[in-house]
């Protein structure tokens, strides 16, 4: 069945979830409904969220996912140290580092993705311009922008421009949402991009854009899942959450970009399953392992950026809950 809204979907949801509870009625009775509030962005990242709903993770558990659409990971953190979300998915940015210096009660759970070439996150420019700009180093004196200034695709475009040799200094560093980049690359008023897929493998096949580098970080994870409130006051929900994501990850490992994977994935995306079919993959932790080393990287890279209200970094394990994630998979692991 087809739906062709957020709202629909959730429906369905809850209608996966009143049959389950159903069927649980003779075995010690149904689990407690419950809602959690989290956001996504409508790209390949946000797999395990989509894949968990559809295919009844969540339901499962007894949860109702309130989603809202969202431009940024940036916003996920915001909108989580407000209170208006239960889980936040999103990059590791300088906005997470400063509330968590600011003493903003949040934990770091799990891994979203990691990359490795070629990339999600691409940089890209305009079709028009290939014979212009050949090579990274060509981007010198010129307007390159990332998805949110202090976002974690900061650190991405860094290790991009130093394959020629250059560094923010040598650029015009710009925040443009990246529904926005390709026609600002089209119309010249930007020059370069980060551009996540599947918008970058859309605006190639329709000639409006065109890859300059896509091989600048391997196996760096750079988007977390994050938790406040829900995980010191409600952890047993909390603990569903992520069984539910976890098994969505463990159905993402390989070649996992079946026929129905990537129909899934077209429900929230509106991207051609046959598209998505030729995008590089995403990369899940089917544990949920948190790569502590990566998260002080990216701390180390936003304090050389200036662009946090401290000097001195953060001890950031105090802002890590490794534990229940591991607790989940173990579970998982004996069938439970």
């Amino acid at each position: 069945m087809r739906t062709n809204s957020v709202g629909q979907r959730i429906a369905l949801v809850l209608v996966g979830l009143s049959l389950f509870l159903s069927g649980c009625a003779g075995i010690g009775g149904p689990a407690q409904p419950v809602t959690i509030r989290t956001g996504y962005i409508p790209i390949l990242i946000y797999a395990p969220l989509f894949v968990g709903i559809e295919r009844g993770y969540f339901a499962q558990e007894g949860i109702t996912l309130e989603l809202t659409p969202l431009q940024s990971g940036n916003e996920a953190v915001v909108q989580l140290a407000a209170g208006n979300f239960d889980v936040a998915l999103g990059g590791v940015g300088a906005g997470l580092f400063n509330a968590a210096a600011r003493g903003v009660g949040f934990k770091i759970v799990a891994p979203l993705h990691s990359e490795r070439p070629p990339v999600v996150t691409a940089l890209v420019i305009s079709a028009k311009r290939t014979g212009e700009i050949t090579s990274v180093a060509d981007l010198k004196g010129k307007k390159v922008a990332v998805n949110g200034i202090g976002a974690g695709t900061e650190y991405w475009l860094a290790q991009a421009l130093a394959q020629g040799g250059l560094t923010f200094d040598d650029i015009q560093l710009e925040g443009v949402p990246f529904a926005n980049v390709p026609p600002a690359l089209e119309s010249g008023t930007l020059d370069a991009a980060m551009l996540a897929e599947p918008i970058t493998t859309i605006n190639v096949d329709q000639g409006v854009v065109a890859v300059l580098s896509d091989d600048f970080v391997d196996g760096f994870t750079a988007t977390y899942v994050y938790m406040g409130a829900l995980l010191e006051q409600r952890p047993a929900d909390a603990k569903k959450f992520l069984r539910a994501y976890l098994r969505a990850a463990r159905d993402l490992q390989g070649e996992y970009m079946s026929d129905e994977i990537a129909a899934i994935i077209e429900q929230y995306t509106k991207v051609p399953a046959a598209v998505l079919k030729r995008l590089p993959r995403p990369q899940y932790d089917p544990n949920g392992v948190v790569p502590t080393g990566d998260i002080d990287t990216m701390q180390q890279f936003f304090l050389g950026r200036g662009l946090l209200e401290y000097d001195q970094p953060l001890d950031m394990s105090a802002f890590i809950d490794a534990g229940i994630a591991a607790e989940v998979a173990a579970e998982l692991d004996a069938g439970k």
